[in-house]
């Protein structure tokens, strides 16, 4: 065999190798497809509590029976894609493993249009349903002070707020891509983000304080299922609606009666509604995923839930009606001195807190806070923490069940 001829060989080797390599590396992973569009993942919460304490599993009939930890829903499960990337399978989603520094708003929006994390261009900011998908109601806080996180470390990589910055370890906020279309505070444009060292989703300023400096938080990066997080309402005409979307059936108005925590899990456990009897309290992100963030009391004059759904209106701690009451879920929210006595809540209305005496928009309606399991009815007087969350402690609710 002539000289020439070998180099040739040699070189067609190399380059096959070569191109092998090259579609090796330009393998993508390929995203499952879910069941529905908008699959919940469930909050991960298998613990059973009282109003205060943390109990062994209440059977039916009993106090405390119907909480989150008695319905497993679609259970957490992700896939470390070893480049940077994270799929969850149950919603089709793929995240960004890290989030890298605090960010502005507009800075956040523009790393997602120029990222190419682990070879994709089609990265986005979430949006504030595909944001909450991630959360964990297994995380822990107390008050200031990071216990455990509301997020599956074991996958996500998130940093708590730089204490050697004169910052809070709670002071992590994550921003989504959903802007309240309202105002908080003194009238501050304001962008929904969820907290996951402290549970919470609230409204967090665009910009700091009296300024037009960008406020900066943690951005996490998602690309696939397009779908996910819009609703597919129908009317059934017998008092529930049906959300093709996620599966759920809903039972489409309250009735008008707030109750503490005790009492809306017997009050669900004992709903008979067209003609379905297996009627439950939501937990945290059932209930969030029918927040209609296009709505809100200041620029729709109704609650920030779809239109379909009746909403019994109330009157603030103020006296001043056209307002709207929390609704209660079935997830209890462990922060405080007392970690088991308060429980999740998704607000339709106005988050509302007091500062300096006036009663704002501190949250943004469609915020998820918490509120103690039991009071004297009224302690709604009662105002917490530093934007002086008021808390009603007799919350109204909205029953969920699996659509047949």
């Amino acid at each position: 065999m002539k000289l020439r001829d070998l180099i040739f060989g040699f070189i067609a080797i190399v380059v096959l190798f070569s191109c092998k390599k090259d579609d090796d590396d330009n393998k993508k992973t390929e995203l499952p497809t879910p069941e529905k569009p908008y699959m919940i993942v469930d909050t991960g919460v298998k613990d059973y509590y009282s109003a205060d304490a943390l109990i062994s599993a209440p059977s039916s009939g009993s106090d405390f029976y119907g909480q989150d930890a008695h319905y497993s829903g679609n259970q957490p499960s992700y896939t470390d894609n070893g480049d940077g990337t994270i799929t969850d399978n149950v919603t089709g989603l793929m995240w960004a493993q890290d989030m890298g520094d605090k960010v502005t708003f507009s800075a956040a929006s523009a790393k997602a249009t120029s990222s190419e994390l682990g070879g994709y261009t089609d990265w986005r900011l979430p949006t504030i349903k595909e944001l909450y998908s991630l959360i964990l109601f297994t995380g822990k806080v107390q008050g200031q002070t990071a216990i455990n996180k509301f997020i599956d470390v074991n996958y996500f990589n998130q940093p708590l707020g730089n204490t050697s910055a004169g910052e809070r370890e709670i002071d992590a906020q994550t921003w989504s891509a959903t802007e309240y279309v309202g105002r908080t505070m003194n009238n501050d444009e304001t962008v929904f983000g969820v907290n996951f060292v402290d549970g919470r989703i609230k409204g967090y300023p665009k910009y700091k304080p009296g300024t037009t400096t960008g406020n900066t938080m943690y951005v996490r990066l998602v690309r696939g299922n397009t779908l996910y997080g819009k609703n597919t309402f129908t009317n059934n005409g017998d008092g529930t609606i049906t959300d093709s979307a996620t599966g759920l059936m809903w039972q489409q108005a309250d009735d008008g009666v707030s109750r503490n925590w005790q009492e809306a899990l017997a009050y669900a456990e004992g709903l008979s509604l067209a003609g379905k009897s297996d009627w439950r309290l939501p937990n945290a992100k059932e209930l969030q995923s029918i927040v209609d963030y296009s709505r809100s009391p200041q620029t729709t004059n109704s609650p920030a839930i779809n239109s379909v759904f009746t909403i019994t209106s109330i009157n603030d701690p103020d006296g001043n009606s056209g307002h709207y009451p929390f609704f209660w879920t079935g997830t209890t929210h462990l922060d405080g001195t007392n970690p088991y006595s308060g429980a999740v809540y998704v607000a339709f209305g106005e988050g509302l807190g007091k500062m300096n005496g006036n009663l704002l928009d501190v949250h943004g309606a469609g915020c998820q806070r918490s509120d103690p399991k039991s009071g004297n009815r009224g302690d709604y007087t009662k105002f917490h923490g530093p934007q002086g969350d008021v808390q009603y402690v007799y919350n109204y609710v909205l029953c969920v069940r699996d659509e047949d």
